[in-house]
């Protein structure tokens, strides 16, 4: 019996009574056990730490999973659904250390590994509860019984069987390599993890000088921001094709590069000798410090050739510290003067701290130490400048700790000479969105490097490799048994503590072989779970051979440099294939500000909160209709979700209820029991219901094609628009036959079609928000006629199948026809809207104007609806605007012909606007026009209706359009005194007036006459501003525009901030000099405005400065109801750059609002732009109000 639904609905208490409902009643089981003998579809999941509780991005990365997998089900596939635990690696040993106040290696040796490991594992499902509680309140279906953990002693076997594998292919090899070094960890990183987290720091910058040895009177400068690596300085670079300068300064001379004086506030150089850096090889240098002369034999301290030295930043001359820096290596190793067999030159423990070698600093923790190192160089007369220097620098991903780059030994797995064959598998991926395959990944696989995967660590899986002392002998364990084989030890469990003990005989009279210390990089145990999750080749041989590789998995787009690489770099080392078909993947989530959610700042609402507020279904909804989905990113804002109930769920839900009411009603009534079977319904013959139909056939239609080729980012949408179509247009045009005013048949007609659609829905619904579809359904399934049920158990909505698309009910001409009327009835929406006329108050006509006669025919089809919801007397169908003295007129599209035609822009648009009706009505046919010997196409003009003056249907009627071409009434609007005051009830008070209260709301409602827009006549850019020409080595880099001021009279740039802002647009450094007359800080920037300056490293102006014309199209804005906020204080008149430099980053429509935006400090507003109509150039910028505004 179907129960009624009550008037009001707590979503989020009928949430917690369905997620009852699927506990008692173990849906998901159920639902696993009814498919087990369907075709199996592979789903992998990454497995997240369970250290810190769940965040929005694990919330959206699982609500994606979980629609798809529900999805694979209903179109009946069966799908395994494992939770998995990532319980390895640094984020469980960083809050050990913290906790147990452990510094380094030698407290843990004190503990014992045992010990440390023990305490490890302690926490390590310190929050699974909640994350099971959270994951299963989202309403996501997955198996958290047969999980799988990466401590598994099974599926660490699964590991070492994975690095045999490649050790046997000759893929491993040791090395010592420069790597990203945490210290807080005491562990190397490898490339991926270090761009996880880059931060704008300030660090010290120092320039010191290296005297040379065969005339100490001459030094080399060099620049660095690691003053920590000078003592283990044991060479220098220059580029051998720059030109280096010999200067004479006060006391000494030097050598350095051309544009060098910049760095010296005042220069006084005498310039000796201009040569290429090339004539500096080999000669010979006074070392810094003594602590490592004797290299001094071996070929250090000598100044060395290479082209990675750069003459952006710095002196162009690179100190060498060969353990301390990737290219300080390569090129040490090149010249012989480090080896790299032999021990490394490396002064720092893994704690970060000098050792004992470098006497003067030793203990004291390198960051810490630069301060000391600077006051040394000071007192020996070796510091030319200290300063500091802001960039962007790798913090450690766990610790948020500065990394180091430091050389350490380490195993490593080849990939540089796979980087084709990981290409050409990633080319066999469906990636969505498509971009992400060939740009961020694709970019990142053709750059990738050898993958270090050892840790210096201890909760881990061990790397299984047993090594004679001199590493001669090396034997690669692949399991278990193997491993008893070797050493005659059973073992059950594959942590150090288990196994570092054991050795093994050597076959080579070597003595015994013991394992090497390190574990393996927790991202190589993740990318090794589509085989470790099934112990894999030792169980499950067979059904993981036919599964593999997955269907489908997604994660976020950090996930390009983590677990999607490491997946595919051990597929492919592994299988030659890729390790999935289809990857989804999903933008970040930010705070509201743009921001990254940070608990610290607390800058977003917890989930659990909103969850509770709002509902899981609404959160959902809220991610998945997102740009998020798109890989996009999103800003979280609470009002997103809210606007989920009332746009979506209420109207929904009110749709269901109104249903329910009139089934009861009739049975109440009429006494006619209602039950739905789909085969033996009667088609109804009302073209409301034949519409509705239709358009629910379609949507599944394209419901099904979307979300196989899992397009989500289309499908919510289609959605969301057919709950307002259901709603807002079925239900609200035949409430009266649902009502069964028109009679009973009629009224099950009706009800049938309601029935129909809403259960359709449900089923189309379901994988995005369970709850209020299994809600719905465990009342409507008590109308459906069991006979007509094909499912055996059809307890849940989660248990059937996806409605089979009817395409006998598919009539495109009947949606057209609606499609039509829903048009005419916006646009009189609108219309009365604008008039201020209420839709009580009857009008006499309604005037539809169309060239298409048959569209004409299909709006008469439905003129009943028209009239009734127009609440018009006659409707009135033409195909002869000129009847009605309406014209076309043309606007050019000025960001589009203003880059193009640049200087004839003007004339043109003069022309544009003097085009004749019919010249118009001929280019909407061809879709090309001449204009002053311009051919011009469709995306160059916007043709707008309106009416002739002479034609007197101005004043008699007001128009609006949907079309290419937009009606624009052009008369004087009236003010309808006595109408306005009889609404009101209130005189007319002069401006400005106290608002009213109404209803406990202020209102403020003011009629004005004429415009309140700043009509200042402008000629040219509204703000200052000056051409810039970027010349490097004589050589023309591009050119552009600075504004020196935006808006008018705020922000004014000085010479320093200019240079900044020339830095921004052409990637200039802060050295550059500027030109138009030498500038200095003392130079009137404003007096130069539409001049052209030189931007140029070199000393003096390199050829004439001609031209001051403009060379950026641009409009000019003016704020006209609003004033400006932020860093902006008095300007309401703009100017915008529509490109910059010359030939780059052209400004499109998307991006307009928000440079518009930004121009006035206005960001978060709502702007309105509008073409002024005196001023051909300018926008005018309308500030929309808040919603509490409002």
């Amino acid at each position: 019996m179907v129960e009624p639904v009550p008037e009001t609905i707590s979503f989020t208490s009928e949430e917690e009574k369905i997620l009852q409902f699927w506990n008692d009643k173990d849906c998901f089981y159920e639902c696993l056990k009814q498919s087990k003998n369907r075709p199996r579809y592979t789903f992998y999941d990454g497995p997240p730490f369970a250290t810190g509780l769940p965040h929005y991005g694990h919330i959206l990365a699982g609500t994606i999973k979980d629609i798809v997998t529900r999805f694979a089900h209903q179109s009946g596939f069966h799908v395994d659904r494992r939770f998995g635990w990532d319980c390895h690696g640094l984020p469980v040993e960083y809050e050990i250390d913290k906790s147990l106040g452990i510094k380094g290696p030698e407290d843990v040796a004190k503990m014992g590994i045992a010990e440390y490991n023990n305490q490890c594992r302690k926490i390590v499902m310190r929050y699974s509860n909640e994350w099971e509680v959270s994951v299963k309140r989202m309403g996501r279906w997955i198996d958290f019984k047969n999980d799988y953990k990466t401590l598994y002693p099974w599926f660490m076997e699964t590991v070492w069987w994975v690095f045999k594998q490649l050790y046997d292919k000759g893929l491993v090899y040791q090395g010592v390599k420069v790597m990203p070094f945490s210290t807080a960890c005491n562990t190397p990183l490898s490339n991926f993890e270090s761009h996880q987290n880059y931060k704008d720091v300030q660090d010290p910058s120092v320039i010191v000088n290296f005297p040379l040895l065969e005339n100490e009177g001459v030094s080399l400068i060099a620049w660095t921001t690691t003053p920590w690596t000078l003592p283990s300085n044991l060479a220098l670079c220059v580029n051998p094709e720059y030109l280096y300068v010999k200067v004479k300064g006060e006391n000494k001379e030097k050598s350095l590069p051309f544009c060098v004086s910049a760095l010296y506030k005042q220069p006084s150089f005498l310039f000796l000798l201009r040569f290429p850096g090339k004539v500096l090889k080999g000669k010979k240098y006074k070392p810094l410090f003594q602590y490592f002369a004797k290299c001094a034999e071996k070929g250090a301290f000598q100044i060395v050739l290479d082209n990675y030295v750069k003459e952006e930043e710095g002196t162009g001359v690179v100190h060498q510290a060969p353990y301390f820096g990737a290219d300080d290596y390569r090129v040490c190793t090149d010249y012989n003067i480090i080896q790299k067999d032999q021990a490394p030159i490396c002064p720092v423990d893994a704690s970060g701290c000098f050792t004992p070698e470098v006497t003067d600093f030793a203990g004291q923790y390198v960051k810490d130490a630069d301060k000391n190192i600077i006051k040394w160089l000071k007192e020996h007369g070796r510091l030319v400048n200290a300063s500091s220097f802001k960039h962007s620098y790798p913090f450690c991903w766990r610790s948020d700790t500065p990394l180091i780059y430091k050389a350490v030994p380490s195993w490593f797995i080849r990939v540089e000479n796979m980087v084709e064959k990981l290409l050409d598998n990633n080319g066999k991926c469906y990636w969505v969105p498509e971009f992400v395959r060939e740009k961020r990944f694709g970019n990142w696989l053709r750059d990738a490097r050898d993958w270090a995967v050892s840790r210096n660590r201890y909760w881990g899986t061990p790397i299984p490799l047993w090594v004679s002392d001199d590493y001669e002998e090396v034997v690669c364990v692949g399991s278990m048994a193997e491993l008893e084989e070797l050493t005659g030890v059973k073992v059950t469990d594959l942590h150090r503590e288990s196994i570092d003990s054991l050795t093994i005989p050597s076959r080579c009279g070597k003595g015994v072989l013991r394992r090497v210390t390190e574990v393996f990089d927790c991202w190589f145990e993740s990318g090794s779970m589509p085989y470790a999750q099934v112990h894999y080749p030792f169980e499950n041989r067979k059904e993981f051979e036919d599964t593999f590789p997955a269907d489908f998995i997604a994660e976020g787009i950090d996930q390009t440099r983590g677990w999607f690489y490491t997946l595919l770099v051990l597929s492919t080392a592994l299988f030659g294939k890729p390790p999935f078909k289809n990857v989804i993947v999903n933008g970040l989530v930010l705070a509201s500000d743009g921001q990254k959610m940070s608990k610290r700042k607390k800058n977003y609402p917890d989930p659990g909160l909103i969850v509770q507020s709002y509902g899981a279904d609404a959160l959902r909804l809220y991610l998945i209709n997102s740009p998020v989905v798109r890989a996009e990113n999103l800003r979280f804002k609470e009002e997103g979700v809210r606007d989920v109930l009332k746009d979506v769920f209420l109207p929904w839900y009110n749709a269901y209820r109104f249903l329910v009411q009139n089934v009861q009603r009739l049975q109440k009534e009429e006494n006619i029991q209602f039950l739905y079977n789909e085969n033996t319904a009667k088609q109804s013959d009302n073209i409301m219901d034949k519409w509705i139909q239709s358009f629910t056939q379609s949507l599944i239609q394209f419901f099904k094609a979307e979300m196989d080729a899992y397009r989500l980012y289309t499908v919510v949408p289609r959605l969301v628009k057919f709950v307002d179509m259901l709603t807002n247009w079925y239900v609200r045009t035949n409430r009266r036959r649902l009502k069964g005013e028109s009679g009973s048949e009629d009224c099950v007609w009706a009800l049938e079609t309601l029935f129909s659609v809403l259960f359709s829905m449900c089923r189309l619904m379901a994988p995005f928000t369970p709850f209020i579809t299994e809600m719905m359904y465990q009342n409507l399934r008590h109308l459906i006629d069991p006979a007509s049920v094909e499912e055996k158990d059809a307890s849940s909505i989660h248990y059937l199948m996806l409605p089979q698309v009817r395409e006998n009910l598919i009539a495109k001409r009947i949606e057209s026809a609606v499609s039509q009327m829903q048009s005419v009835i916006e646009l009189g929406r609108v219309i009365r809207d604008r008039k201020t006329l209420p839709v009580k108050y009857p009008l006499k006509e309604v005037v539809v104007i169309h060239q298409d006669p048959e569209a004409l025919k299909d709006i008469q089809s439905l003129q009943k609806y028209i009239l009734e919801e127009l609440n018009v007397r006659q409707l009135t169908l033409s195909t002869d605007k000129d009847r009605y003295g309406i014209r076309l007129r043309a606007e050019p599209d000025h960001m589009v012909l203003g880059k193009r035609l640049k200087g004839a822009f003007k004339s043109v648009t003069a022309s544009i606007k003097s085009l004749s009706n019919e010249q118009l009505e001929a280019f909407q046919k061809t879709g090309t026009i001449v204009v002053d010997g311009q051919e011009l196409h469709e995306e160059d003009l916007r043709l707008m209706y309106t009416f002739d003056q002479s034609s007197g249907s101005a004043a008699q009627y007001e128009a609006h359009s949907d079309s290419q071409a937009h009606l624009v009434p052009s008369d004087e609007i009236t003010a309808h005194n006595d109408f306005i005051l009889a609404t009101t009830k209130a005189p007319l008070l002069p401006f400005p007036v106290p608002k009213l209260a109404l209803k406990g709301s202020d209102l403020e409602f003011t009629i004005v006459k004429g415009s309140s827009t700043p009509k200042i006549s402008l000629n040219g850019p509204a703000c200052a501003y000056v051409n810039i020409k970027v010349k490097v080595n004589n050589k023309d880099q591009g050119k552009g525009v600075v504004l020196l001021e935006n808006p008018k009279g705020d922000n004014r740039l000085d010479l320093d901030k200019l240079k900044r802002v020339c830095g921004s647009i052409f990637g200039t450094n802060s050295n550059i000099r500027l030109f138009n007359g030498e500038l200095t800080s003392k130079t009137d920037l404003q007096s130069l405005s539409g001049k052209t300056l030189v931007a140029t490293s070199a000393s003096s102006c390199p050829g004439s400065v001609s031209g001051d014309s403009l060379l950026c199209p641009y409009v000019n804005l003016m704020l006209c109801n609003a004033q400006p906020s932020g860093t902006c204080q008095t300007g309401e008149v703009g100017t915008l750059l529509l490109l910059n430099p010359v030939g780059k980053n052209g400004l499109d429509y998307s991006h307009l609002h928000y440079e518009v935006a930004k121009v006035f400090g206005l960001r978060g507003r709502r702007l309105k732009l509008y073409l002024d109509q005196d001023f051909n150039q300018d926008f005018v910028v309308r500030v929309l109000p808040t919603t509490a505004e409002a």
